[in-house]
């Protein structure tokens, strides 16, 4: 496959034989055949618009080697599909046309659809959404907002990072990221954000269930395996099982709202369509 599978010509040969041009982009535009698949030919102009300009001459030719290889492998598995599939195998008039379709009716709907969607969703429609199906939002891991570092076992600053960051007084928590730059590892304050259990687990090296049995007096501390210690002050938290925080599902239920009124507006242009049809008898059923 190899020997008869492309008859290369690439912009570096002409490059190294005209005083070994470093810009292989310059070399790449033209119409000399660059490779050959059967009765198909790939001109160099047809690679200029794949080469970035400033592209070093590295860059240039590895990216004209990856899409000639590409080209030519779409065009062996068109070849060979003309070659061996039967005559009604290879029409696709009528995939074609379903196709076109679903194309038209999805880029008619979308047009209707912004021309006539309410997108101003208020937070009184958020909450009244969320207590009527509070059930949906159950949780399946817990949500945290906590403050937590990487940080050695033996750093002097330990102690007092670790009384900043369990403290409730703003100050304290700026005072223990401030302290925790120069000595911890890692040092993040998620306490204004809910995040998932799972989440914080992976940051801190971990899994869910080895991160949650360590919780105690809201504290998470732990020795990982590059002998850093893990240390997490959970602010608050919300156990598996119960709703999340209507903060926490604020933005998806934006999004399933505006997925029920555009549901409602393709619905209405349906029974709309069809009804106009009838009336102008331009739709009968025999």
């Amino acid at each position: 496959m190899k020997k008869g599978l492309l008859l290369l010509v690439l912009a570096v040969s002409s490059c190294q034989a005209v005083h070994r041009v470093s810009d292989t982009a310059a070399v790449l535009f033209g119409d000399e055949v660059v490779a050959r698949v059967g009765d198909h030919k790939l001109f160099r102009s047809e690679l200029a618009g794949y080469i970035p300009a400033g592209a070093s001459s590295e860059d240039s030719l590895a990216l004209a080697q990856q899409y000639i290889h590409s080209w030519a492998e779409e065009l062996l598995f068109l070849d060979m599909a003309e070659a061996q599939l039967s005559k009604e195998e290879k029409n696709v008039d009528k995939e074609l046309e379903e196709y076109r379709r679903t194309l038209l009716k999805y880029r008619y709907e979308e047009r209707y659809i912004n021309e006539r969607l309410d997108t101003l969703i208020t937070d009184a429609e958020v909450r009244n959404y969320y207590e009527a199906h509070a059930d949906r939002f159950t949780l399946a891991r817990p949500l945290l907002k906590t403050r937590y570092m990487v940080i050695p076992a033996d750093s002097r600053n330990l102690r007092t990072i670790r009384e900043l960051m369990g403290s409730d007084d703003a100050m304290d928590a700026i005072a223990a990221d401030s302290l925790a730059f120069t000595a911890a590892v890692r040092y993040a304050d998620s306490s204004d954000s809910w995040m998932d259990a799972l989440l914080l687990a992976r940051e801190l090296g971990t899994d869910e269930e080895s991160m949650m049995k360590a919780l105690k007096n809201k504290f998470i501390e732990f020795k990982g395996d590059d002998g850093n210690l893990r240390v997490a002050y959970v602010v608050d938290l919300v156990k598996k099982g119960e709703p999340a925080p209507l903060e926490y599902c604020a933005d998806r239920i934006r999004d399933i709202i505006l997925s029920a009124r555009k549901h409602e507006l393709v619905s209405g242009l349906e029974q709309e369509l069809l009804s106009d049809a009838r009336n102008k008898e331009k739709f009968v059923i025999y």
